[in-house]
């Protein structure tokens, strides 16, 4: 009956739900450059207060803050976290990403989706609990952080590494990403991302056989990712239930390229450096070693065929797969709950993408962790993102029912 009443409470809270997504969506956290933390870390952290947690900022840099709340010290240990951070809105927008636009049962703005809404969700799933006088055996904490648009280092991982979050304290944790409202995500695909430089000789333009383009040595790298890899990666598939299911692959994207004089006004030149960064995303069933293996050889064997090819390899961001078990309590009780609120058996997946999870589990050695949370993957980082209404509600109420069972009443 207590449960029962918990759920109309989260009922009756919609339209405050609503309201505070809106305002937090207000909040241009944009990352690059991690504008306005601290504005919206301190407008969480006064809202978890008025809803009677005790709040800690973290900062590892001045301007990158990270807000905690906590209620309640005995164990075990519940953590709702989600990211603060969202990407530049971009083009292609037909309402102020900033407003929170409230039309049609959505919420549209930056972020919405991805993911202020899980952060809304998992305070006022907790809320409703604590309106209805329910009294939790074990302890919550609710965190938002930073940067797990650029990695999360600053954020989660920073977090981890400080003891914040870790299998000392921490018993469970709900990454609250949008993989939507009636799946769990037990973990994500590999990363790797490297920058590839490629050297040539400047040389007059007017006479570009005396010097070397590194433009066109780029090119032919491209080409060898193009034709070659990309066509092996597609032959690899993993056991992962990642969705959607293309990405089960193994991939290569070229996330920039820069060479030559920047500006309109030129000076005759064959451009000596090129750089380019890629974002491979690697699979459980690949060692990290042979994926960065397989681009060192393929840039030695041009360098082989071709004295005039000339290249710098950095690293520049490597994050292992993590799978979260799918025997564990969390998972159970996350599944259960999601069966009496939606009335379906959610399905069990894994993240095309990276996100926090692999600071929780790797750095922090918490493997009861997972992410769910509202919102349509396929909306985040789109123009127009939102989220709707009844989802950011029913993840709600799967995260009360979650708490109660995880925590005992």
């Amino acid at each position: 009956m207590r449960m029962d009443r918990v759920l109309k409470r989260v009922e009756s809270m919609a339209g405050e739900a609503v309201e505070f997504l809106r305002k937090l969506t207000s909040i241009p956290t944009i990352n690059p450059p991690g504008a306005n933390y601290r504005p919206c870390a301190e407008f969480l952290g006064e809202q978890l207060r008025d809803f009677g947690y005790d709040v800690e900022f973290i900062a590892p840099e001045p301007e990158r803050v990270n807000v905690i709340g906590r209620m309640g010290t005995a164990r075990p240990t519940l953590h709702f976290n989600g990211h603060i951070d969202v990407v530049p809105a971009g083009h292609g927008w037909t309402v102020d990403p900033f407003c929170g636009v409230v039309r049609d049962g959505k919420i549209f703005g930056r972020g919405t989706t991805d993911q202020k809404a899980g952060i809304a969700a998992s305070i006022f799933a907790i809320e409703a609990i604590r309106r209805e006088g329910v009294r939790l055996h074990g302890s919550i904490e609710q965190s938002g952080t930073v940067d797990e648009e650029s990695g999360g280092f600053a954020g989660m991982a920073y977090l981890a590494e400080q003891g914040y979050v870790s299998r000392g304290r921490t018993d469970f944790v709900v990454i609250t990403e949008p993989l939507n409202v009636d799946r769990i995500c037990l973990g994500h695909r590999g990363v790797y991302w490297f920058e590839v430089k490629t050297l040539g000789r400047i040389a007059h333009g007017s006479m570009p056989f005396l010097g070397v383009n590194a433009i066109g040595k780029m090119s032919d790298f491209i080409g060898e990712i193009e034709h070659k890899l990309k066509p092996a990666l597609g032959r690899r598939i993993t056991a992962m239930p990642v969705e959607p299911p293309e990405a089960r692959h193994p991939c290569i994207n070229i996330n920039s390229i820069s060479g030559g004089q920047p500006g309109t006004i030129q000076t005759q030149c064959v451009v000596d450096h090129c750089e380019a960064i890629l974002d491979r995303r690697f699979i459980l069933e690949e060692p990290f070693e042979e994926v960065r293996g397989e681009i060192a050889e393929i840039l030695d064997s041009m360098a082989r065929r071709d004295p005039e090819f000339q290249y710098e390899l950095r690293d520049l961001m490597i994050v292992q797969p993590v799978l979260a078990s799918a025997d564990s309590n969390l998972v159970a009780t996350l599944g259960g709950a999601v069966r009496d609120v939606l009335g379906t058996n959610p399905p069990l997946i894994a993240s095309p993408g990276t996100y926090d999870q692999k600071h929780v589990m790797r750095l922090g050695h918490v493997d009861q962790c997972v992410a769910y949370g509202p919102g349509i993957l396929h909306m985040a980082h789109q123009p127009d993102e939102y989220c709707r209404i009844d989802h950011l509600v029913d993840a709600a109420k799967v995260m009360a029912l979650a708490a109660m069972r995880l925590c005992g009443i």
